[in-house]
């Protein structure tokens, strides 16, 4: 359970720092035989800065419950 609270601490702050991330999508339009359409979509991902925090928390808490566990 520690190294999963580590894990999510450090998604959680990597979360806070980066706010969204990009990606493009290539989809065939038309195929016919020889003669090939693609179209790029460009897609953005974005999340609040809570999500983050809630993330980090959640890491932290996960970390502490298993340290007294093992107490």
């Amino acid at each position: 359970m520690k190294g999963l609270g580590i894990v999510l601490i450090i998604i959680g702050i990597v979360m806070m720092v980066f706010r969204s991330f990009n990606f493009t999508e290539k989809k065939k339009v038309i195929d016919l035989g020889p003669v090939q359409v693609d179209k790029q979509e460009n897609h953005t991902v974005n999340w609040p800065l809570y999500a983050g925090i809630v993330v980090t928390a959640a890491g932290v808490v996960v970390l502490l419950t298993s340290n007294k566990n093992k107490a």
